[in-house]
């Protein structure tokens, strides 16, 4: 197998869709050699722990409506052509991810992990849950099967905080400062939310069919 490291923050629009746009690669390469690992990074590493209401977030990074449109057009149109649906006004507030990237850990020690961070975007941009929220975080880690008694306790400690925090600050000294990032075979470094067809020549020229 050869390791693909994915640096990505479940409120990342382009995370979300960078990610579909890989599953429909691996889709058409069922045997493919990649050993999926995700790892944390913030885009607001700041964010209060309680979050933000969502509009108040949107004018602070982006000013009035054009800027926001600015912003969000592509991302709109990106998902479209992916094939994928958000619902964006459904978003009322933006979370601060720790918690979220801390269940994305547990879930990876469970070897859940994808399925974690699949359950936590679709939550996000398609149902407009509040992944910042700890009951929330608990009903959805129930749907990809953590056990919740150990989830809740977990949770409710400061288990892995430091851990995640300093995954995302290595992710920094290591130069990158967006996601999605990838990494194949801990050496190639591909950014931003590529092609399906990018990934198949990935994959082709790394494990490459007679």
């Amino acid at each position: 197998m050869i390791a693909l490291d994915i640096y990505s923050d479940p409120i990342c629009p382009w995370c979300f869709i960078g990610k579909a746009r890989l599953d429909r690669a691996l889709e058409n390469r069922p045997d493919h050699p990649f050993d999926i690992r995700w790892h944390p990074f913030q885009l607001n590493p700041d964010m209060p722990a309680q979050g933000m209401a969502r509009d108040t977030y949107m004018a602070m990074k982006f000013g009035d409506e054009q800027g926001i449109m600015h912003a969000y057009g592509p991302v709109i149109e990106a998902a479209q052509n992916t094939g994928l649906t958000l619902d964006l006004p459904a978003i009322t507030r933006t979370p601060n991810t720790l918690n979220a990237h801390r269940l994305i850990h547990w879930a990876g020690l469970e070897g859940r992990q994808t399925a974690m961070v699949s359950t936590l975007f679709r939550a996000y941009f398609q149902q407009g849950q509040d992944i910042g929220d700890s009951a929330t975080l608990l009903a959805l880690a129930k749907t990809v099967g953590l056990d919740a008694t150990l989830v809740a306790r977990l949770l409710d400690s400061d288990a892995d905080r430091d851990l995640i925090a300093q995954a995302d600050s290595n992710a920094r000294a290591r130069g990158i400062s967006g996601v999605p990032f990838f990494i194949v075979a801990q050496q190639y470094a591909i950014s931003g939310a590529q092609s399906p067809e990018t990934w198949r020549n990935v994959i082709d020229e790394l494990d490459p069919r007679p």
